[in-house]
């Protein structure tokens, strides 16, 4: 697996496990969510009320799984875990809604994904705590209300704009995740280290935290490699030299930049002249599929600010010229013969 790719792999969800927070009070990085959220909770418990659903957004790796799990804890209740494309039927959804206690968390991974029978139903429960079993087909059909205790849901989505307004209304709280500092890293990279036994200084830390992405699944997947280059390697010490050097046996450079980054920067500069370059023609170039381009590596280096995209293709910016080590090209307007129609 690419070790700098956000999403959660078989390996990442057991290591995960023991290395998530179980407080908002040790949850890092996020301090503006984590101390609204806080409030919900407190006020809710105050009244002695279920809290207002909470729907949370942001790129994967930035811990949604993780505050879920924090607010079932936190207010002491059970947790109920399903994914949006696990529900495609509305019956699916009425069973798990069904079987949900009084103030139970129920966590709904990639909200977004989920079928547009089921999600009208949702509207209903979480309004009105209550579901309408459909029984019968056709004219004969009966709708048979279903009275459900009130219960919290917690959604999770990296594209909050493909969620319906309705979806979006019926939830009290939202939390915008937002990629985190190096500072904020470095004290999850210690942390991670510390629950592991793996003996670890700051400034190694610093090194592995400078090239997570700002993403705390990578940067714990990728202090699980320092510690395994270290343990063959090194005799099992670390050192900001030894993490560097896994990090280098990996691809990963001081930028956080991997082989299909840096292929693709490379393809926009030498192949295609600086661009613009449509994105099938970009994703043919270096041999990937369209969507491993756009979803893992485009995000990052348009958020570095080396390609930008634009109506006719990606376009390098004088960034990716220098961090390739070339000179950029005074006359780049032949390249407009490599743009194509797929933006």
């Amino acid at each position: 697996m690419d070790p700098l790719d956000p999403h959660a792999s078989a390996d990442d969800t057991l290591a995960e496990s023991a290395l998530r927070p179980e407080t908002l009070a040790e949850f890092r990085g996020q301090a503006r969510v984590a101390e609204q959220l806080g409030l919900v909770l407190a006020a809710a418990q105050h009244r002695g009320q279920v809290p207002d659903h909470v729907l949370l957004s942001g790129p994967p790796g930035l811990g949604k799984t993780t505050l879920a799990m924090i607010i079932a804890h936190e207010l002491g209740s059970p947790l109920r875990i399903s994914s949006g494309p696990a529900i495609q039927h509305a019956g699916d959804l009425a069973a798990i809604l069904s079987g949900l206690s009084e103030g139970e968390v129920f966590f709904l991974d990639e909200i977004h994904r989920m079928s547009r029978p089921a999600e009208e139903m949702l509207y209903l429960a979480m309004e009105d705590f209550r579901v309408d079993v459909v029984v019968g087909k056709g004219p004969g059909a009966t709708a048979i209300p279903l009275e459900i205790p009130p219960f919290v849901l917690v959604g999770a989505t990296t594209r909050a704009g493909l969620l319906p307004g309705p979806l979006r209304d019926r939830f009290g709280f939202t939390g915008q995740l937002d990629f985190y500092a190096t500072d904020a890293l470095v004290g999850i990279v210690l942390r991670s280290a510390s629950l592991l036994g793996i003996g670890l200084d700051r400034a190694s830390a610093e090194v592995i935290a400078s090239r997570s992405r700002g993403t705390p699944r990578i940067a714990n997947r990728l202090l699980r490699r320092v510690r395994d280059y270290a343990l063959v390697k090194a005799s099992g010490t670390i050192t900001p030299a030894v993490a560097a050097a896994a990090l280098e046996l990996y691809e990963v450079d001081a930028l956080g930049l991997d082989r299909l980054d840096r292929a693709v920067l490379e393809s926009v500069c030498v192949r295609f002249a600086g661009g613009p370059v449509g994105l099938s023609t970009l994703a043919m170039s270096v041999g990937e599929e369209t969507e491993t381009v756009e979803e893992v590596a485009e995000p990052f280096l348009i958020r570095q600010g080396f390609l930008m995209r634009t109506p006719r293709g990606r376009v390098a910016t004088p960034r990716a010229w220098a961090h390739l080590g070339l000179a950029v090209p005074r006359d780049t307007g032949g390249a407009d013969l490599f743009s194509d129609q797929d933006e």
